[in-house]
């Protein structure tokens, strides 16, 4: 089975940019029935316009379908399956049973994914879903490596595997978590989690109502607070588990963690599937994105529970400060800017054609071609000469 590089799609800038830097199948969802509410997401209209857009560069859509729908709710899945057969989307992920049926019935030409949602950790419920029509089954985030290549020894041969490698993880098992819903009213499972784990956390005596004691840790307790996932370095291991898929989390995250991110696994795929060793280059370009400790999950065994530091955020070394439109073979690009930087700063161009090559600004011009010092206005046009010719959507970043 070929190997799968999955990049997140929370709306067209991001998917954008997951097609640039080099996924080979983007997953994204439509105005309801994903787990992802709150992204931007996609009307018909943008939708449409995606498949199209992924469909000419050999690129693969999948659409989220993995909400628990309600009763009220299953009138309206037949036209909105029936639209993801018109539009000729690749595959439909779902969880429920009864959407695993309908995707069949309404959308027969869409391979069938089976959802995270789910919890697949058997083999006897691959075997189970591939009777069901399913090609692929998401993983669950709670197995190990061990027991990833035993299901892969144990179910169908044509059942792909579909694994995180990179992203926010939940404290519930596989997403399945009430807390939310109990704390604010929003569903988890119906793609409007408000992150309660992530909360800072106080003990309140029966007496003291109005008096807050801190738990245990210096600086406030986050003691559901997830590790971030990091599977960069391990790549090779997932291939030989059996993984084909392999997908990067984050439909809430910015353009450029999609593109960075996205480039980052996409060099990384290539040395492991080549036998290469991994470029430290590539893992330094995860360190340099907003995350939080990073840990490789339950892949070689339990995580346990780490006390200290856990609402620990590493922000974004280095800011996106232009984003290329144009540029020709000698280095001279129309750049839009996005944050400001000045004459003699310390840049980077991020590219999808190689490793990021520092740089320092020694010239910028504005639209009508004339030098300035600084770049004080959003989205202005700046004309430099880049240290290599590239393509458009290419970034400068100005570390910080």
């Amino acid at each position: 089975m070929k190997t799968e590089l999955l990049a997140p799609a929370g709306d067209m800038e991001r998917l954008v940019m997951a097609l640039h830097y080099g996924a080979d199948a983007v997953y994204l969802a439509g105005t309801e029935f994903g787990m992802r509410a709150a992204a931007g997401n996609f009307d018909e209209i943008s939708l449409r316009h995606a498949v199209e857009l992924c469909h000419k560069k050999g690129v693969s859509v999948h659409v989220t379908c993995n909400t628990l729908p309600r009763e009220y709710e299953i009138s309206r899945l037949p036209p909105y399956l029936e639209l993801l057969e018109d539009i000729g989307v690749d595959a439909i992920i779902a969880a429920d049973l009864g959407v695993i049926s309908m995707a069949k019935k309404y959308a027969p030409s869409a391979e069938l994914h089976i959802s995270t949602q789910l919890g697949v950790v058997n083999s006897e419920t691959c075997k189970m879903i591939f009777d069901l029509g399913a090609s692929r089954a998401v993983l669950a985030r709670e197995l190990s490596l061990e027991e990833i290549k035993q299901i892969r020894a144990n179910s169908p041969k044509d059942l792909e595997l579909e694994a995180f490698v990179h992203g926010a993880m939940c404290v519930s098992f596989s997403g399945r978590c009430l807390l939310s819903n109990y704390l604010t009213g929003r569903d988890a499972n119906r793609g409007e989690c408000a992150q309660p784990c992530r909360w800072k956390y106080h003990l309140v005596e029966e007496k003291r109502p109005n008096e807050y004691f801190e738990i245990s840790e210096d600086n406030g307790t986050f003691i559901m607070n997830s590790n971030d996932m990091c599977m960069i370095e391990h790549l090779p291991e997932l291939i030989d588990a059996g993984v084909t898929s392999f997908k990067i989390e984050g439909r809430m995250k910015s353009a450029y963690y999609a593109a960075a991110v996205t480039n980052a696994y996409r060099h990384a795929l290539d040395a492991a599937i080549e036998n290469k060793p991994l470029s430290k280059v590539w893992v330094d370009e995860v360190e340099k994105i907003s995350h939080r400790n990073y840990s490789t999950g339950f892949y070689f065994g339990e995580p346990g529970q780490h006390y200290s530091s856990s609402d620990s955020i590493y922000f974004a070394t280095a800011d996106v400060c232009a984003v290329v439109e144009s540029c020709d073979e000698s280095g001279n690009a129309v750049l839009t800017q996005r944050n400001k930087f000045s004459l003699g700063d310390t840049l980077e161009l991020l590219t999808n054609d190689g490793e990021p090559l520092c740089f320092t600004a020694e010239e910028i011009k504005n639209k009508a071609d004339e030098n300035i010092d600084s770049t004080p206005h959003p989205m202005m046009e700046l004309h430099m000469k880049l240290p290599k010719p590239c393509a458009p959507l290419s970034m400068l970043r100005k570390p910080k």
